[in-house]
């Protein structure tokens, strides 16, 4: 294997000359090896970075960048570590308008020179990589890979009312215009709920978030106890409905597991009656009716099903 470094772009995103040039001030600026062979990889609609980065492997990248917004970095990301175990140590150069896993790994956001030059100077740390199995509403099956957190109810439906002209103007702000809207277009659901090799219960909920990482739009922290290494997915259900039930929701995020935790150091997030707080390797999941679905802060489509697992260890990110 040689020891080039791969850039998986996405020209709806950004120009490749304007990416060229940061790329050659990082190297400048880490003191790199100019020699180094750079290649670059170009996403297509039909195929936003898994094929971009296999490619970039079977060219002998040891380092692939994925510069582009949530999808092409979850794409690569796929990839990377689909196997069980990393092909590449994977880079972010963050140019959407969530991204989610840069927000969640401290990637700077707005200096794609800065992004590029934390990938060229830090060492590869173990990142897990989750999978989902999912049944849309016509039956068909799909499964993706996720760095950050899939799951249906709020978030899902947020990204859903979103508007796309806003998105393009706001970035992510938009999503908080759309709140209101997803929260009033949500309801609670009974569903079938499977934690690891438990038995199968009967849950209600409204939103339910299977995530590897704790931080969503805005940096807004839902889940505090994810950590995107430790080879376990954190849930999140809320039950809230009614003005008292998000009262409780509220207080628990903001009080619970924001202001009270940063005071008495707590390492377990606090559950309360709207708001469930869980843990587990694997979560299985069938709906009484097809609702909107996210996978890494992207629309699937509505599922009537779906299965999540975790993949310890299974990429290697420079951040």
């Amino acid at each position: 294997m040689s020891n080039a470094i791969g850039i998986v772009w996405n020209p709806s995103k950004t120009d490749k000359g304007e990416l060229g040039a940061a790329f050659d001030e990082a190297l400048a600026g880490t003191a790199g090896d100019a020699s180094r062979e750079v290649l670059w990889f170009e996403t297509a609609v039909d195929d936003p970075g898994r094929g971009a980065a296999a490619s970039a492997v079977e060219h002998g990248c040891t380092l692939v960048i994925a510069a582009g917004g949530d999808g092409t970095v979850r794409a690569v990301a796929e990839y990377l570590g689909g196997s069980g175990s990393p092909k590449a140590d994977l880079g972010i150069v963050p140019l959407g308008t969530g991204n989610l896993l840069a927000r969640n790994l401290g990637v700077p956001l707005g200096s794609p020179r800065a992004a590029i030059e934390l990938a060229l100077r830090s060492e590869g740390a173990p990142l897990d990589l989750g999978q989902v199995e999912f049944t849309t509403s016509d039956g068909a099956t799909q499964q993706l890979g996720f760095v950050v957190m899939v799951g249906f109810g709020i978030d899902a439906q947020m990204i859903v009312e979103t508007d796309d002209e806003l998105k393009a103007k706001a970035g992510w702000l938009a999503y908080v215009e759309s709140l209101g809207r997803a929260a009033s277009g949500t309801e609670v659901v009974e569903f079938a709920f499977t934690q690891d090799e438990g038995e199968t219960v009967q849950e209600q909920a409204h939103t339910l978030l299977v995530a590897n990482c704790g931080s969503i739009q805005g940096g807004v922290t839902l889940l505090p106890d994810a950590r995107p290494d430790d080879g376990e997915l954190d849930l999140l259900l809320l039950r809230a409905d009614g003005a008292v039930a998000w009262l409780d929701t509220m207080r628990n995020m903001t009080w619970d597991n924001g202001l009270k935790r940063l005071f008495t150091r707590a390492s377990t997030a606090e559950s309360s009656e709207s708001t469930a707080h869980l843990r587990a390797r694997r979560v299985l999941v069938s709906l009484p009716v097809p609702l909107a679905f996210e996978v890494d802060g992207e629309d699937v489509g509505e599922v009537s099903s779906f299965e999540a697992t975790i993949l310890p260890g299974a990429l290697r990110v420079r951040a």
